[in-house]
């Protein structure tokens, strides 16, 4: 089987930039095909943990390479000496070159190139699954994360075996920390199509790349301890840690902190984290964030998050008196206002948390929410609230919102509102997303808001974002609405007389309607030629 990678020269980087969007989509359709009847849900974590072994076994591989240079250079620290190729081969064994710099060891049964030999062998299912003990058994971070499914897949014959032939093609290249850039991105595109062939179920795992972008852009984490108790399969890390070396920072600024109740998904995670190089601790399990929380002392610099909407079976009898409950007794009905206190309770007193809603968070009074609400913005720990547009989410045409909350405001006692419910751009028939250029726009409203040094001034646009004193929040009951606050946007006046204006519209619409009895007239003689008079 042939993939474009296999021919591109990875050395260019802008040629490598410009065709990496083809060569996802290519490598995705071929994926799909040879899924044959097989269901997204359970096809994903066939594809997703193979793409994990590859990246694992290439990054052994390429450091094994780096090693067997410098035991052999004369004028490296590693030098060996004028050891005998067997005695440099036993010293390549040495695990702990390989755990310096967070590589993992993979055992010689286990690597890449011996699954790729046997791709064709009937039982090429039963030794991936024991391909993938033998990683386990030797690092321990990954036990129970990889997923033994393989022998039991059921997939036409020779299918899987082709699809040992598709990975095998990705990242392709001499330049591995280019191929283990191609294998992390794959990874993540493969994620968001799954989620979308999925549909209601992929959101569970998955949370669109323009509202992570638009978390992340707001409260731009450079350093410190970042944290999402209901991580899906960890998008938020990986945007964070995208953004930090984009603006300068390196891999490892910031320790990651998830959690997640879902056993599958978590498993997606921690493979999404490591498959870009990024540390990370999920927990001892995946476990319920309410009930069983994973990291109880925490408090984190920043928190990302998308918990699910409006869920109604969260509450347990040994959650009455939490004191995570600062604000008031969340409902039992509805989790909203729990995972907002939740969040609350494990900021530093310098952090900022970003949270998805939605859209009735920002308004409901049922149940204690709107007390609660009033008692946060009080307290002013909410800081900015964003109106996001429609069909942004694979699994809900709920509208949702943008939740900002800090502890020690720059701008104390106001709240900045941004009403981008307009700013979205149709990307399906059935999804839309945030431009890059809107996220630009918000962020930058928003550091000028903060005053952050070179963000310029801030200043009221109609219709679109305003900071409002609190006092005038209490006067419309604690809603935070955005589209409550920043008025209608204003319309280019274009100085054309409203009976010159009228006129004009009026015989537009004529010609429109007497092409449409032309058109009716068309219609009915077709039909009356096949004997269907009306």
């Amino acid at each position: 089987m042939s993939c474009p990678c296999a021919r591109i020269g990875w050395g260019s980087q802008p040629f490598y930039a410009s065709m990496l969007d083809d060569i996802k989509k290519t490598l995705w359709a071929t994926a799909d095909k040879l899924r044959a009847n097989m269901d997204a849900a359970e096809y994903k974590h066939l594809v997703l943990g193979l793409i994990f072994v590859k990246y694992i076994s290439d990054t052994f591989a390429a450091r094994r390479a780096e090693l067997t240079a410098r035991l052999t250079n004369p004028d490296d620290e590693y030098f060996y000496g004028d050891a005998d190729p067997a005695d440099i081969e036993a010293e390549l064994e040495d695990r702990d070159y390989y755990k310096e710099v967070n590589v993992f060891w993979v055992p010689e049964g286990a690597r890449w190139e011996a699954l790729r030999n046997a791709a064709k062998q009937p039982d090429i299912g039963k030794r991936i699954d024991d391909a993938l003990t033998l990683i386990e058994a030797e690092n321990p971070k990954l036990k129970g994360i990889l997923d033994k499914r393989y022998a039991r897949a059921q997939l036409p014959d020779g299918k899987l075996g082709e699809l040992v032939d598709l990975v095998s093609t990705i990242g392709f290249g001499d330049d591995p920390a280019v191929a283990r850039d191609v294998l992390g991105q794959v990874y993540e595109y493969f994620l968001g199509m799954f989620a979308s062939a999925e549909g209601k179920r992929g959101g569970q795992f998955y949370t669109p790349a323009s509202i992570v972008k638009t978390l992340v852009a707001i409260l731009a984490p450079h350093e410190g301890k970042v944290y999402d108790p209901c991580c899906g399969s960890g998008g938020m890390f990986v945007q964070s840690e995208k953004f930090i070396e984009a603006h300068g920072g390196k891999l490892g600024d910031v320790s990651i902190y998830g959690q997640e109740a879902n056993p599958t998904t978590w498993r997606l995670a921690a493979m999404n984290l490591a498959i870009r190089g990024i540390d990370y601790n999920l927990g001892r399990e995946p476990a319920d964030t309410f009930t069983r929380n994973q990291h109880p002392d925490l408090r984190a610099d920043y928190i990302l998050a998308n918990p699910p909407f409006n869920i109604s079976d969260w509450w347990h009898g040994s959650l009455e008196g939490d004191p995570r409950w600062e604000y008031g007794d969340p409902p039992h009905g509805n989790a909203n206002y729990a995972w907002l206190q939740h969040m609350l309770h494990h900021l530093k007193p310098t952090g900022r948390a970003g949270i998805v809603l939605a859209n009735g968070s920002m308004s409901s009074s049922q149940n204690n929410e709107g007390v609660i609400r009033a008692a946060m913005v009080d307290a002013d720990v909410v800081e900015v609230m964003v109106a996001l547009p429609g069909q942004l989410f694979f699994n809900t045409q709920i509208p949702a919102c943008l939740w900002f909350l800090a502890k020690q405001k720059t701008r104390k006692g106001e709240v900045l509102f941004i009403d981008a419910r307009k700013q979205g751009r149709m990307i399906s028939r059935v999804q839309a997303e945030l431009t890059d250029d809107t996220i630009a726009r918000i962020e930058a409203v928003v550091a000028a808001w903060r005053g952050e040094p070179g963000a310029g001034s801030y200043e009221d646009v109609k219709g679109f974002c305003r900071s409002v004193p609190l006092a005038e929040i209490a006067q419309h009951g604690h809603v935070l609405t955005p589209g409550r606050y920043v008025g209608a946007e204003e319309v280019e006046d274009d100085d054309e007389a409203f009976t010159d204006k009228m006129q004009k519209l009026t015989e537009k619409l004529g010609e429109q309607m007497a092409k449409g009895a032309e058109l009716d007239a068309v219609i009915r003689a077709k039909l009356g030629g096949l004997g269907y008079e009306f």
